[in-house]
């Protein structure tokens, strides 16, 4: 009887995993991968002119074009949360020199026009690609003194170059628990901006850093000092080829806005009904309760789990209490 009852049990946590996985990616998708070239399907989103009417929004187009020739500005450290980081960086380029404040800059100024088309009142962290900084803490502030129901920092990062796409940074748990607040909701808001973003662009998820197009991290002085929902995209590899050719275009970063404020609109017109919560590490994810509810309000088993970190380099080892299936079918 016990031998049978232990069979049926790991029968059901197999069924269980399947229903979830078919769920979060659907058929034909193992990984959560879209392939190049196509669209994932999403819920329908709602883009009038008053859809975000009362919500602000902070947009932080990453880096600046005058921190090269301010070398000593922006190395100055500054609080970070806990620990001290530079003020700012120079950020990264493409092999043809494309940088990476311009391209953060034009992207964000895309993405802030269709936002404020939506009614949402958006604040920008710089309103030029000449000036130096701001430094991260004040960009964090910025947000909080917004008041900001979102917050994005918009990167693209200088990876090795046979690695390609896009991830997003949601906040792990800071140094001095500060951000302790806004890890459920950045991680829904990550999530929100992670889906929209490969709809919009069809950039694969990196093959390089993150799993499956979304990290945890709490050494950035701008997450960690957030008191708003905020996350980082790094929208691609500019020392990829590849990704360099898709950055340079201009169509191609119309479309890295649209996925950028269409994930925001996402996760700022959701249903604000009850969330069923998935916690891992130190991160607090949340999915609406008519997507998940069914199947996490059952008793749950204990899980015990081993991982490296998103720093990738030491192991992590925490309880998972909520969480029936592996964590791969989740996130």
């Amino acid at each position: 009887m016990a031998i049978a009852v232990a069979v049926v049990a790991v029968v059901g946590l197999a069924a269980v995993g399947l229903a979830v996985h078919a769920m979060r990616f659907g058929p034909g998708v193992s990984s959560g991968r879209v392939p190049a070239g196509s669209a994932a399907v999403g819920p329908s989103l709602s883009t009038g002119p008053n859809s975000l009417h009362g919500r602000a929004v902070l947009l932080d187009p990453g880096h600046n074009g005058g921190n090269e020739q301010a070398s000593t500005v922006i190395a100055r450290k500054v609080d970070a949360g806990g620990v001290e980081k530079e003020c700012d960086t120079v950020g990264a380029e493409t092999n043809a020199g494309y940088p990476e404040h311009a391209f953060t800059f034009d992207v964000v100024s895309r993405a802030a026009v269709l936002l404020r088309g939506r009614g949402a009142r958006v604040v920008l962290t710089r309103t030029d690609d000449s000036g130096v900084g701001p430094c991260i803490n004040e960009r964090a502030r910025m947000g909080n003194d917004a008041h900001a129901d979102a917050a994005v920092s918009v990167h693209a990062d200088g990876g090795p170059s046979e690695g390609t796409g896009f991830h997003v940074i949601a906040p792990s748990l800071g140094p001095d628990g500060g951000d302790a607040a806004i890890l459920a909701p950045s991680a829904r808001l990550a999530d929100a901006v992670r889906n929209a973003f490969q709809r919009s662009t069809a950039e694969p998820r990196a093959d390089y850093i993150a799993t499956d197009g979304l990290a945890f991290r709490a050494d950035l002085g701008g997450l960690n000092l957030s008191r708003v929902p905020k996350v980082f995209i790094e929208c691609a590899n500019m020392r990829n080829a590849q990704d360099a050719v898709r950055v340079s275009d201009a169509t191609w970063r119309q479309r890295a806005a649209q996925g950028i404020a269409d994930g925001i609109t996402s996760f700022l017109t959701a249903p604000p009904s009850a969330a069923a919560t998935v916690r891992g590490g130190n991160a607090a994810r949340e999915y609406p309760a008519g997507r998940w509810g069914r199947i996490w309000k059952r008793p749950a088993w204990h899980v015990r789990k081993t991982r490296v970190d998103d720093t990738g380099i030491e192991p992590v080892t925490s309880t998972v209490s909520t969480v029936r299936v592996s964590s791969r079918w989740l996130f």
